[in-house]
């Protein structure tokens, strides 16, 4: 459509005219938006919007409380405080716990245990408790010396702690039960593991107590151990075979043998590529005079063709079938054998038993320097001798009249790193006493005492005898005061020690014995330990002193109880007058205090002037009296004097 040439020119102009853009204002000017004039109007308007969210929720807010209804999820069922915790799996093991287990493995590796269980039980009241496998490598380093009171010790305190243990918490325990030849008490806390445990047992827990139980020569126990292990669908390994078949050598049923290796045999399909059967079979053939058939039995085992997989102890299986039938000769040519093997890590051919068996040989054939020799190599192949390692070789060593060389050997357990306990020291104190060292049989049970070490009473009993035989009964007195408070003596014991002071004529210290023992509540002085003493007294006619001091010490007791009671009741007695005194009487309303407060007023009333009553028609009364009839629950500050005198004074006060 064509434009008018009026509207043509308006348009015209208003193209030509230049353009002016609004410009935005600076951005140093500060536009505030809602400003307040003071801060007490942003405060209210605060609390304003906060009341109006409370009264009308956001939409936002209201529509996730839907979703939220309608995805309830539903409740977790409560469960039982008694029930026992799972233990922790082993990614709790980071940041500072890693640290923490860390620092305590240093302290095993320095062979500092005392610290590293010390710093253990500390760090389970910290902010850091440490991990269930932190405590296992503790409980097994302590395990591995033989320090079984400390282990049993810190087993207790981290469960009263709460730390949950693992099925290797448990079979450390186990192991160290069947080590102290208690294979009841280890079969009480399998049977309580088994049937409240959370967790299940391993095949290594088989494997311990099957082995314990043949150490501590109960077969029967082991074999039903091995079916046990199968009810629990854990199929026994020929490491289980291998120790009931040893079990069946030491009981010197080779039928037995023969049986379960047939039973393994079966199960296997015939084909046993496991050689640590092999050893303990040889044994059988061995018992029934099968010599060619034994020696074959090795050939298959242990042939450089042989498809048998050997390991470390399987070979120290055969090392000892035929280092006890004579063979020492081929024993010691498998073992140069085993040495050229052993390539650790990869190939692990000897370990600590390996050079055990080659001792006991050595011992056997009466060639101890070569003993001490193979003994001493051991740590060119990455092996350490431990506790009984050494007292295996004392033992040799003081049984053939070489106490020297136990000395010696003696001395070089601080090198190694291993402490002695309660067998070395009373090795050396028994060889000591042959060949009359008394003194030095002495120092060894006082090494022994002083390194925290409990001795058994046959040891002490063996001491004790051993000095007084040459005379020295003060120093058996001694060694008496040092132990009757760690040892649970029995009346043989007393009656050495009575009889040896009493042939020497020191019978204060018999009477300061039975002194001593009246004392102790966990000794008992029973009839006979009395007719004992007083036979001893009498030959010298002081049988009455000792009737005299039982009298006494008869009525020390008398009176002490005595007192303990009368202290009692003054505690009691002081206990309540302090309750007394904090709580008013009347929340309880006693009658008495009601009847004594009566008293006291007919009493005020008596005393006053002209015998006159209180007033009690509103009006002003004397404010004594008031006073006089509850002083304490009065107060004349908040109450007026008109309901101070007046009679429902008590009940109108306000508690």
């Amino acid at each position: 459509m064509a434009l008018s040439k009026p509207t043509f020119l308006t348009c015209l102009k208003t193209l030509a005219k230049p353009h002016h853009h609004h410009r935005s204002p600076p951005s140093f000017i500060a536009l505030r938006c809602l400003s307040f004039n003071t801060p007490e109007e942003a405060a209210a308007e605060r609390r304003r919007r906060k009341r109006r969210l409370r009264v009308e929720p956001p939409l936002s807010s209201a529509q996730r409380s839907q979703q939220q209804a309608q995805h309830v999820a539903p409740p977790k069922p409560i469960q039982n405080p008694n029930a026992p915790k799972l233990p922790e799996p082993v990614t709790v093991l980071s940041g500072n716990r890693l640290n923490l287990h860390n620092k305590i493995l240093k302290l095993i590796r320095e062979n500092d245990l005392e610290e590293a269980a010390l710093y253990t039980r500390h760090s389970v009241y910290s902010n850091c408790r440490p991990a269930i496998y932190t405590v296992n490598a503790v409980l097994n380093a302590q395990l591995r010396q033989s320090k079984y009171a400390d282990l049993l010790s810190l087993h207790r305190f981290i469960t009263l702690a709460g730390i949950a243990p693992n099925v290797i918490t448990h079979n450390l325990i186990f192991q160290t039960y069947l080590d102290c030849k208690k294979p009841d008490t280890a079969l009480e806390h399998y049977k309580q593991f088994s049937n409240e445990s959370p967790v299940n047992p391993s095949p290594t827990t088989y494997r311990i107590l099957v082995k314990g139980l043949v150490d501590n020569g109960k077969l029967d126990k082991a074999l039903e151990m091995k079916e046990e292990m199968a009810e629990k669908g854990l199929a026994p390994d020929p490491l289980v075979y291998s120790y009931l078949m040893l079990g069946c050598a030491r009981n010197g049923d080779s039928d037995g043998i023969f049986k379960l290796f047939e039973e393994l045999k079966e199960k296997k399909d015939g084909v046993l590529e496991d050689g640590v059967v092999y050893g303990n079979l040889m044994k059988g053939y061995f018992m029934k005079g099968m010599e060619k058939e034994a020696m074959d039995c090795y050939e298959e085992a242990c042939d450089e063709n042989s498809k048998v997989k050997m390991s470390a102890v399987a070979y120290n299986y055969v090392l000892e079938a035929l280092s006890k039938k004579g063979k020492f000769d081929e024993a010691l040519r498998l073992f140069d054998r085993m040495k050229n093997e052993h390539n650790p890590p990869r190939r692990l051919a000897v370990n600590l038993g390996t050079f055990n068996v080659i001792v006991d040989g050595y011992c056997a054939e009466d060639k101890f320097k070569e003993a001490m020799d193979v003994f001493r190599s051991m740590g060119d192949y990455s092996c350490s001798p431990d506790t009984l390692s050494f007292n295996n070789l004392i033992d040799q060593l003081c049984q053939n009249g070489l106490l020297g060389e136990a000395e010696e050997l003696y001395g070089e357990m601080g090198d190694k790193g291993v402490n002695p306990d309660e067998y070395t020291f009373a090795l050396l104190m028994d060889a000591c006493f042959k060949v009359n060292r008394i003194d030095d049989g002495a120092s060894y049970f006082r090494k022994m005492v002083e390194s925290g070490l409990r001795p058994s009473l046959a040891v002490y009993d063996r001491l004790v005898d051993k000095l007084v035989n040459v005379g020295k009964v003060d120093e058996a007195k001694s060694f008496y005061d040092t132990m009757v408070k760690k040892l649970k003596m029995d009346d043989a014991s007393y009656k050495f020690i009575m009889k040896a002071l009493s042939d020497v004529g020191k019978l204060e210290e018999v009477l300061k014995m039975v002194d001593e023992m009246l004392d102790e509540e966990n000794t008992d002085f029973n009839e006979e330990l009395q007719e004992f003493a007083r036979e001893e007294l009498r030959k010298v006619g002081r049988e009455d002193d000792l009737t005299k001091l039982m009298e006494e010490k008869e009525r020390l007791k008398a009176e002490a109880k005595a007192r303990e009671i009368e202290a009692a009741e003054a505690a009691k007695r002081s206990a309540k007058a302090a309750v007394s005194s904090l709580l008013p009487s009347k929340l309880f309303g006693k009658k008495e205090d009601e009847s004594q407060s009566a008293v006291a007023s007919e009493d005020a009333i008596d005393a006053s002037p002209g015998g006159e009553e209180p007033v009690q028609d509103g009006s002003e009364g004397p404010i004594e009296e008031a006073t006089v009839i509850e002083p304490d629950d009065v107060d004349t500050n908040s109450m007026s004097e008109d309901t101070a005198t007046g009679p429902d004074a008590v009940d109108l006060k306000p508690y």
